[in-house]
């Protein structure tokens, strides 16, 4: 098999508790042909210390300071110095599966350019699971069981940031981490959509991907309702809009009250539609609420499903089958 070089970028930031597990899970694997690009963002602990200590022991393991603040400033300082021909990213605070980069690779190499590898993760933590992050990752993992992850990329992010693995070339055709747009993992998922990056079909646990309160993705702003909300609006106008097809929005709650903004704000029009009969009829923000029906004698409508109910949105997807309308297509769920 060949042995291409794997550059593995890793911004870490106040992480020391959980550092030492993480690099040695890397140390550890079967396919050695690696390198870390390591970039502290301004740790207030001891990361920095323990991870330029492992650094001495093995000079496959690089550290570098942060240039600018923030994950996505790391990424980029940590992609300007990497030089493998396959790209990859991990959390300083997770731990990889021994055959991690193996399956990865091996998956890249049998598939050629043109795809993303990625793997199956598994939520740990010292308190336990919460129902939430357990139905994610049964969901996540179903889709990269099949490679189907993009079917559903408008719902939430389908490719976990630190368990895929693509090419150099293909990474820079999608900019790489250039847009300074966050959540920046969900953003990059949706620019290897754009790109037709196809995802390999894995069915195999390769990344443990710890959850507890001090996480980033818990904390920081960027990773906010909001935040994930106007990535993908700001995909759905650029990649799956077709301008000359009528839009409706359908749902009236929090999300779709977010939506309904976003596009009053970039001058859309759009039918709006829910079940609700105490609001059919009735204006917010000075659109009139339809009821649902109305989609039938509508011309070729796509729709944006912002009805959070799994129930809700089975019973949803089953009435717009009904009407001949196909998913990813003529409808999307936002929820």
């Amino acid at each position: 098999m060949q042995q291409p070089l794997v550059s593995i970028l890793i911004p870490f930031k106040n992480t020391a508790p959980f550092l030492k597990e993480c690099i040695e899970s890397i140390i550890q694997q079967t396919y050695t042909n690696w390198q870390v690009l390591a970039v502290n963002d301004h740790s207030e602990d001891r990361s920095l210390q323990l991870v330029s200590d492992m650094a001495k022991k093995d000079d496959r393991i690089l550290v570098f300071e942060n240039r600018g603040k923030g994950i996505i400033s790391a990424l980029q300082t940590a992609y300007q110095q990497s030089s493998g021909d396959l790209i990859t990213r991990m959390d300083s605070d997770d731990v990889m599966v021994k055959t991690k980069l193996e399956v990865l690779v091996t998956s890249l190499l049998k598939n050629g350019k043109g795809h993303i590898a990625v793997g199956q993760v598994k939520y740990f933590s010292h308190r336990g699971i919460s129902n939430g992050y357990e139905r994610y990752e049964q969901w996540l993992n179903h889709l990269t069981s099949k490679g189907s992850n993009y079917t559903e990329i408008y719902k939430e992010c389908v490719i976990p940031s630190p368990c895929w693995m693509t090419y150099r070339d293909d990474l820079n055709a999608c900019q790489a981490f250039e847009p300074d747009r966050y959540p920046e993992d969900y953003d990059l998922t949706f620019r290897f959509y754009q790109n037709g990056l196809s995802c390999i079909p894995c069915d195999t646990v390769l990344h443990h991907w710890r959850d507890y309160d001090t996480r980033t993705s818990r904390t920081s702003e960027h990773y906010a309702q909001n935040y994930f909300l106007n990535i993908k609006l700001f995909y759905f106008l650029k990649i799956d809009r077709k301008p000359n097809r009528v839009l409706t929005v359908w749902g009236a709650g929090k999300k779709g009250k977010e939506i309904a903004r976003g596009l009053k704000k970039r001058g859309i029009d759009f039918f709006w539609l829910c079940d609700n009969p105490k609001k059919i009829g009735k204006k917010i923000y000075g659109i009139k609420m339809h009821h649902f029906s109305i989609l039938k004698d509508l011309r070729l409508p796509q729709s944006i499903i912002t009805v959070a109910n799994e129930e809700s949105q089975s019973v949803i997807r089953d009435y717009l089958t009904r009407l001949g309308h196909l998913p990813m297509k003529d409808f999307f769920f936002f929820c």
